[in-house]
């Protein structure tokens, strides 16, 4: 699942504004890439495709032909192994944003290379859902403490939407109980 709320607390319904007495995060998602090939998926499509591609040779066995077309084949099957498992590796992205009363922080933990983190006060900062003109559909933008990130690039259209106006509601209620001090 792309978004996976890990924490969501603050007042009911009808008290949007009203801070919590447990002084923790107000609003905690992880966002993640879809993985839609499961383990057993893989071991499927490896499979299936080793089969499909021995068919041919059927006609070839005990020729000399066969020695000459086998590493063709198998090399192909040997491609479309690490390339899944490329794929599969580079889906590691992961994306946690954590707002409390006093920081918005997101932490963007890539497959290769060092994580990245962005935070700032939820009282300055602005979310912008840019419907079109973007790089994608539905794009969702942070902006503060100098700095501007992108959030959610990886999800869906209707996703990021749904993510804009659940963190909307969220900032919405971090405000109510943030100080206006500068971050």
């Amino acid at each position: 699942m792309p978004l996976e709320h890990t924490t969501t607390r603050g007042a009911p319904a009808g008290d949007a504004g009203a801070p919590s007495a447990s002084g923790g995060p107000i609003y905690e998602v992880l966002l993640r890439p879809n993985r839609s090939l499961s383990p057993q998926g893989f071991v499927v499509v490896i499979g299936l495709c080793f089969g499909f591609m021995m068919i041919p040779l059927i006609p070839l066995l005990g020729t000399m032909a066969l020695w000459a077309m086998l590493p063709f084949l198998l090399g192909a099957i040997a491609l479309l192994w690490y390339f899944i498992r490329r794929n599969t590796a580079d889906g590691a992205l992961t994306e946690r944003l954590v707002l409390s009363d006093r920081l918005i922080r997101v932490t963007r933990h890539n497959p290769r290379g060092p994580a990245q983190e962005w935070q700032a006060n939820p009282y300055w900062t602005s979310l912008t859902l840019h419907a079109t003109g973007g790089p994608v559909e539905n794009y969702i933008t942070l902006k503060g403490s100098g700095r501007e990130i992108e959030l959610g690039a990886f999800l869906s259209p209707e996703e990021r939407a749904a993510l804009h106006a659940e963190l909307e509601e969220a900032l919405a209620r971090a405000r109510a109980t943030a100080t206006p001090g500068a971050s």
